[in-house]
């Protein structure tokens, strides 16, 4: 039985994390910056720390623990505050000094293929895709600091693995599935020509078990990318996403060239406004939804032995009977 520490337990991606290795038999210690996100935590039956990503003794926190698993992230896909920064720059080093200090043996920190997007379609990516020059928004910027700011850490001590899962859906989903019904709901969901362009996509169950093989078979330093498998049509996979809502999939279109030129002038004005103003679209945003953003998981699936174990049709099974 492993004793593993985890940032961001509360969240989407860490209360399913905490079910996994609680099945498995593993005990999981989960931050907590709030009581309502402490009582999430002992809820699903993990036992909380109240303190966050910067707290100055976490090292003590982290004692007996042979894993950290380092979920929490500001995922804020507009402006890049300094909160956003701190989160993801500081708090990332801040938590694997931490580790270092209190044995930690394995580490895994979950990082996102926005890292690589600035605009352009991404077309079946390897993990030897260079970050882009200019990033698509703070949110590319600061998670692609906060890998190399995490690898920086790998030792023979500390095993220190990444892994970059792509949009991530599925039950107890807090954040994309929220966000498109309602887009649908007040009728601001439109298709960006068409919607006939490619994804990948992630199964929350599916990352839960890339996570496990990371643990088990992940070389230490290097990168792997986590998905559903096969890539799916944008179009299609949000129509059937709003379909388990009994919602129906939006008849607007808009197109593609004239979003980019918003996203970019809107970021100008997001800049020099320091964010008070807020751009219907950002880069980021437009980086992430508007085009093929496709991933080759070859090395998770021969270095990992990483296969999914939910597939899309079972996924959006379960939603519906949700």
């Amino acid at each position: 039985m492993s004793r593993i520490f985890l940032t961001g337990g509360s969240g989407y991606v860490g209360r399913n994390l905490i079910r996994h290795f609680i099945a498995r038999g593993d005990s999981v210690i989960a931050l907590a910056r709030s009581a309502p996100a402490a009582a999430t935590v002992s809820a699903l039956g993990a036992t909380p720390h109240h303190g966050d990503l910067l707290q100055h003794d976490l090292n003590t926190a982290m004692q007996g623990c042979d894993i950290l698993i380092h979920a929490a992230a500001d995922t804020n896909h507009g402006w890049c505050t300094p909160a956003q920064q701190q989160t993801n720059l500081d708090g990332t080093r801040h938590v694997f000094a931490s580790a270092r200090h209190a044995g930690i043996q394995r580490a895994i920190h979950l990082s996102t293929e926005s890292v690589l997007l600035n605009g352009e379609p991404l077309v079946n990516a390897t993990e030897n895709h260079e970050f882009p020059p200019k990033p698509a928004g703070g949110y590319s910027r600061t998670k692609a600091e906060a890998e190399r700011i995490a690898l920086s850490f790998a030792n023979e001590a500390m095993s220190v693995v990444v892994l970059r899962p792509r949009f991530v859906w599925g039950r107890d989903d807090t954040t994309a599935l929220p966000q498109l019904a309602a887009a649908a709901r007040d009728g601001k969901l439109a298709w960006i020509d068409g919607g006939g362009y490619r994804t990948s996509t992630t199964h929350i169950a599916n990352l839960c078990e890339g996570v496990d093989k990371a643990l088990q078979h992940g070389r230490n330093g290097q990168v792997y990318f986590i998905t559903d498998g096969e890539p799916v049509v944008f179009r299609d996979f949000i129509s059937q996403l709003l379909a388990t809502q009994g919602l129906a999939a939006p008849t607007k279109h808009v197109p593609r060239a004239l979003l980019r030129r918003i996203a970019a002038v809107g970021d100008v004005l997001a800049t020099l406004s320091r964010g008070r103003i807020k751009p219907p679209i950002s880069r980021q945003e437009y980086a992430t939804m508007a085009v093929e953003v496709t991933l080759d998981i070859s090395k998770a699936r021969t270095e990992l032995h990483y296969a999914p174990v939910m597939s899309a049709s079972a996924g959006l099974d379960e939603l519906r009977a949700a």
